[in-house]
């Protein structure tokens, strides 16, 4: 249990880094997962067991597919540029607490359930955080070295909104997830309340990714949901269901015969759209756009120019051009996590990423959950603008998918017994 929490806390409060510890080059969330994992290895040096499953073999696959582009793009990376090493050493004891939180939790033996068990933990936490936060954006509560806000946007103890827009994000489909498969009914009330809070910080973020990150979950989970919907009780006809596949049917003419009365209000729609991001769709919107597509296409070139293996972690690109410089960190990143890691590890590290993001959604999709799928979804939505690789909730969520769908091992001495 002890280790269950200290897990909790440290994934749930990755993003976090105002909250430094004094003295130390590093924060609570690193302090903690070091501890989970220290206290992981004793309990296997002192005779704990393991379970190797078909999830701790992707995951173990995975990071060794990483590891070999990363050390080939690192060796190219010194041959043909400058690497700088603070930023190299962080993303790779990054990868390194990764690759132990995510191997260890997967080989731990009933892994799904206490996962879940993780996950509810993790749930607690992140909205008692939520609460402070939110005390201290509107001046409630006070706290020394804190800045909650980035201008307008509510950045709470995260570095930057769009680190704090992730977890809520992640939290929100991951809360769904564990009230709708819950047979407590306090613990589906308490689910389900804690997705208030947590899409109120997200909002408040001002984040367009979390807003459309937030819609697609939505649309695939209730897609999905009318699926099983339809499929239920062994395929019985039913009158709902004929009806319901009969509306499924006429849903495109019905569409296509709409459309004339759609286009003529496509102004308002267009308006009300703008009005859901930040800054309305002004100038905030279109910089943001210009500076992510010149990012892009230089992390396209490094990329290419590296013959697709890489440069080794950490950012390779150059200051961007279309905004203020002043404040700016030298190199900087693509913020889209398969660029930056095409630039990092090469065209071999995106394939192995597209691949363990595939795998966790079968999982899922086998598991017939949902909400993991609508979880995996998230996090592919919100890689695209984002670079989200370092971030352990990522890669706890991708860790709870496998295990959800693939079986447990059945240890040596229960297969002496029955055979």
């Amino acid at each position: 249990m002890i280790r269950d929490v200290i897990l909790a806390f440290g994934i749930a409060m990755s993003y976090a880094v105002q909250l430094s510890i004094p003295g130390l080059p590093f924060g609570y969330s690193e302090l903690f997962l070091t501890l989970w994992i220290l206290l992981s290895i004793t309990r296997i040096l002192a005779g704990g067991r393991l379970e190797i499953t078909p999830a701790l073999t992707k995951l173990a696959c995975f990071w060794v597919i990483l590891t070999l582009a990363l050390g080939v793009g690192s060796i190219i990376g010194f041959l043909t540029t400058t690497l700088f090493l603070d930023p190299l050493l962080h993303d790779t004891m990054a990868y390194v607490l990764l690759v132990c939180v995510t191997c260890l939790a997967a080989a731990e033996p009933n892994a799904a359930s206490r996962l879940r068990r993780i996950a509810w933990w993790m749930i607690a936490v992140a909205n008692a955080g939520f609460v402070v936060q939110v005390g201290l954006g509107f001046g409630w509560i006070h706290q020394a070295g804190v800045h909650p806000w980035f201008w307008d946007r509510f950045s709470g103890w995260s570095d930057n909104p769009n680190q704090l827009a992730l977890y809520c994000a992640l939290l929100g489909p991951l809360a769904l997830h564990l009230a709708t498969t819950t047979s407590n009914p306090w613990g589906r009330c308490l689910g389900l309340s804690s997705l208030i809070l947590t899409f109120y910080v997200g909002r408040l973020t001002k984040s367009d990714t979390y807003l459309y990150t937030t819609i697609l979950a939505c649309l695939i989970l209730l897609g999905l949901r009318i699926r099983a919907w339809l499929t239920s009780d062994g395929g019985k006809v039913s009158l709902s269901r004929q009806l319901a596949l009969l509306f499924t049917m006429a849903f495109l003419p019905l569409a296509v015969s709409v459309a004339p009365y759609a286009i003529s209000e496509a102004a308002n729609a267009e308006d009300f759209a703008k009005s859901l991001t930040k800054d309305k769709g002004g100038e905030a919107t279109a910089e943001t756009a210009a500076l992510r597509l010149q990012l892009w296409d230089e992390a396209l070139d490094k990329g290419a120019r590296s013959g697709s293996l890489g440069l080794g972690p950490g950012p390779h690109l150059d200051r961007p051009s279309t905004v203020d410089q002043q404040f700016l960190p030298r190199p900087f990143e693509a913020h889209s996590t398969i660029l930056d890691l095409y630039t990092q590890g090469g065209l071999i590290s995106v394939l192995a990423l597209l691949w363990i993001l595939g795998s966790a959604a079968m999982s899922a999709w086998g598991a017939r959950q949902d909400t993991l799928v609508a979880l995996v979804a998230s996090i592919a939505v919100f890689s695209a603008p984002h670079l989200i690789i370092r971030h352990p909730i990522v890669w706890f969520c991708v860790t709870l998918c496998l295990v959800a769908g693939t079986p447990q091992a059945v240890p040596a001495i229960v297969r002496q017994r029955r055979y």
